[in-house]
Order: C-alpha cells, then sequence, then structure tokens
C-alpha cells in the first residue's frame, strides 16, 4: 500500500483550460508517493484562432449535431512550441485532477430511478427504520503524473454506516482504473487542462454483448474542488450502443493524493444524493450557447490519448427527447440520428449556466468525437441573430 516516490505535483489546482478559463485556488506543493434530447450544435470558430477558410458548408458530425462550419486549414505551428503546448496541457490536466476525491455515488435505471443498494450492505438499524438506502459514500483518490501522461485512480465504495461512523467506514469494493502503461484499460480517453475529461472503458461482456462504460468527468467551472462523473454503461449490439444503467458520482477534493488512506468521514461536505429531486426539463431545454473544445479520433484505436482543443463557439438547441433527468442539476442522453449514435451529460452548475460532454459515434460503433462546452442559455432575439 506504500507508494514508491516517483515525482512531486504542484497542486496549486489552478485551472487554464484551453477552452474557457477558471478562478485560481490557492498552492499547496506535497511529494506524492504512487502506488501505483434532440439537440443541433453550431460550431464557429473564433476570430482570433489561426485558421484559413477556403469555402463553406454544412456537414453532420453526429447524430446530436447538424453543425454550420467553414473548411479550414490549420497553419503549421511550430513543431516544437505544440509540443511544449501539449505537454503543459497535460502537466495542468495532471494537476487539476489529481487528488483524494470523496463523495458519494449512486446507480440508476434508464428512467432515471434510483436502484437501492443491497439489502445485504444496509445496516440492520436502517432496515429496522423501513429506511431505503440509495448511495454509496465514495473515495476516488487520483494520480496523473505532470511528466508523463499517465493517470491511475480508485472508486471505492464504503459500507454504508449509522451517524458518524462512517469514520471507521469499511471498504466493499474498489475499482481501480490505469490510463496508459502496462496496465492500460482505456480504449479512448480525452482530456481537458481543467481535469475534465471522458473515456471510454470496454468492460467484461455478459456473455452475449460487450459493455462500455463511457465516463464523464466534470469540473464544476466556478469551483474547481467539485466535480461529478457521469458513466453511461450502454452494451453494444451490432453497431448499436444501448443505455443499460447510469452512475453518477458527486464528488469534493479533500486534498494531495493519499492513495485513499484518509476518508473525509463526517467531515465530508457533501450528502446522499439519489433520491432528491430530479432536475426541471424547463432549465435544460431550448438554446444554448458557448465555448467548445474537441477531440477527435480516427476509430483505429492507435491514437486513444487526446487533448481536448478549442474549437470556437458552440451553438445547441435541446428538447426533451431521450433526456433522462437526474439529481444534482445532472442529466444525460443517447441519440441516433441518420445511423450515427451520441451520448450526452449535462450538469446546470447555475441558472442558465450548464457544462456537457458529448461522445459521437460513427455509423460503424467507432468514436469520432469527443467535446467538452461551457454553455449559457440564449435569448430568443440573439438566438434568431445567431442563425
Amino acid at each position: 500500500m506504500v507508494l514508491a516516490a516517483s515525482s512531486v505535483i504542484s497542486h496549486n489546482r489552478t485551472i487554464n483550460s484551453l477552452a474557457f478559463p477558471l478562478p485560481k485556488r490557492r498552492n499547496i506543493a506535497v511529494n506524492h508517493h504512487q502506488h501505483h434530447s434532440k439537440v443541433y450544435l453550431h460550431s464557429f470558430p473564433r476570430l482570433h484562432d489561426v485558421y484559413q477558410c477556403s469555402n463553406s458548408k454544412t456537414f453532420n458530425p453526429s447524430c446530436l449535431a447538424k453543425t454550420a462550419v467553414s473548411d479550414v486549414q490549420l497553419h503549421n505551428p511550430n513543431p516544437t512550441t505544440a509540443t511544449a503546448a501539449a505537454a503543459n496541457a497535460w502537466s495542468e490536466f495532471a494537476r487539476n485532477v489529481s487528488g483524494e476525491w470523496d463523495g458519494f455515488g449512486a446507480d440508476f435505471s434508464i428512467e432515471g430511478s434510483p436502484i437501492e443498494l443491497p439489502e445485504s450492505v444496509v445496516p440492520e438499524a436502517y432496515r429496522d427504520w423501513e429506511v431505503k438506502v440509495y448511495d454509496w459514500q465514495t473515495q476516488c483518490p487520483t494520480l496523473a503524473e505532470p511528466g508523463e501522461k499517465v493517470m491511475t485512480y480508485k472508486t471505492i465504495k464504503l459500507l454504508p454506516t449509522v451517524g458518524c461512523e462512517a469514520d471507521a467506514a469499511t471498504r466493499y469494493s474498489m475499482d481501480e482504473r490505469n490510463i496508459v502503461g502496462v496496465d492500460n484499460k482505456v480504449s479512448a480517453f480525452a482530456y481537458q487542462a481543467s481535469g475534465c475529461y471522458t473515456a471510454i472503458w470496454p468492460v467484461a461482456d455478459n456473455g452475449t454483448h460487450e459493455l462500455w462504460e463511457l465516463e464523464h468527468c466534470l469540473i464544476n467551472p466556478r469551483d474547481k474542488e467539485s466535480r461529478v462523473r457521469i458513466i453511461q454503461v450502454v452494451r453494444v449490439d451490432g453497431t448499436k450502443l444501448v443505455l443499460q444503467n447510469i452512475r453518477v458520482f458527486c464528488e469534493q477534493w479533500y486534498g494531495p493524493f493519499r492513495n485513499g488512506d484518509q476518508l473525509g468521514g463526517c467531515a465530508i461536505r457533501d450528502s446522499a444524493f439519489a433520491p432528491t429531486a430530479t432536475t426541471k426539463a424547463s432549465d435544460i431545454i431550448g438554446e444554448w450557447q458557448g465555448p467548445n473544445a474537441v477531440a477527435t479520433f480516427d476509430g483505429s484505436g492507435d491514437i486513444f490519448l487526446q487533448e481536448l482543443k478549442d474549437n470556437g463557439s458552440l451553438k445547441s438547441i435541446r428538447d426533451e427527447s431521450n433526456l433522462i433527468l437526474l439529481p444534482k442539476q445532472l442529466w444525460c442522453a443517447i441519440k441516433e440520428s441518420g445511423g450515427e449514435t451520441c451520448s450526452e451529460v449535462g450538469w446546470l452548475f447555475d441558472q442558465g449556466c450548464a457544462i456537457t460532454s458529448r461522445c459521437s459515434f460513427s455509423s460503424e460503433g467507432k468514436l469520432k468525437e469527443v467535446s467538452v462546452a461551457r454553455e449559457t442559455t440564449v435569448s430568443e432575439d440573439v438566438y434568431h441573430q445567431m442563425i
């Protein structure tokens, strides 16, 4: 359990996203020991970006998007500068994603209903009081190496306890994930300097169909010590992705990486959320716009680690079609259009302000694109001017 010293990571937790900047937090230097639903999107390159436009046309990059864009040719940057920028982006991501993330997690049906924990893990006192328990208390110690594009984290579920016995909670399960390295299990990973990431995890099949986990990790743009992870578990049915269930983790940053050795316990800043009120559809549907960061994939799987890079401004229209409303101002959806499939998750972190993550798959079931956008609602007058 003791980790070999591998690097010194500065946990100043500053966020300098290529898509949109976030406020900064105090500097903390520590030594780490490593043990290891219908949506239309319109994208417009920013005027100050280094693009050379040749002509305009309309294309459909995903089943959720009908995007009006211009054919663009990116000027070849200085290779040394580009390499340094990529290294800096990963280093910033490593600082912002690493640490002890504690909170609560719960499973939901495809209708968005919370799923009770197994009776065998619920304390007798709760059963006697006929109290239903839906949430696990969780830990997610995460370590990304700033000098190497390697990352590992554990999702630890703790047995439910009564009262402040949480300070002496017992581990129920631990799921360790590795990105890059000899133990890599991820098939695609897109990251942003802010600490947001999206990962595609092939998991053991059920005997008939392969299962994938589409993991979307979103950092609160106004509080970089708060994040959510929404995992869409999908069954691969030929070239179709069929949603099976949803997992949600709401987490707070409690300090530098300690490999899960210290638990927030009763000092935890959050509470169980699964049975609480779901997001209002009226707060989500409508016109949205905002800066968008994109990572593209060729479907071969040869290059599975990509940075989410600024792609100008996104414009979208969202309705209730296939929308799954979740607690904590969260939602998700999986849509099909023209043979393509798109998954979307979103977090309404303030009224009229959301951060979203999308995965677009081709008609062959290959990942084409991952995007993360910070969106704000658009008034009807402004929207009609934009189109």
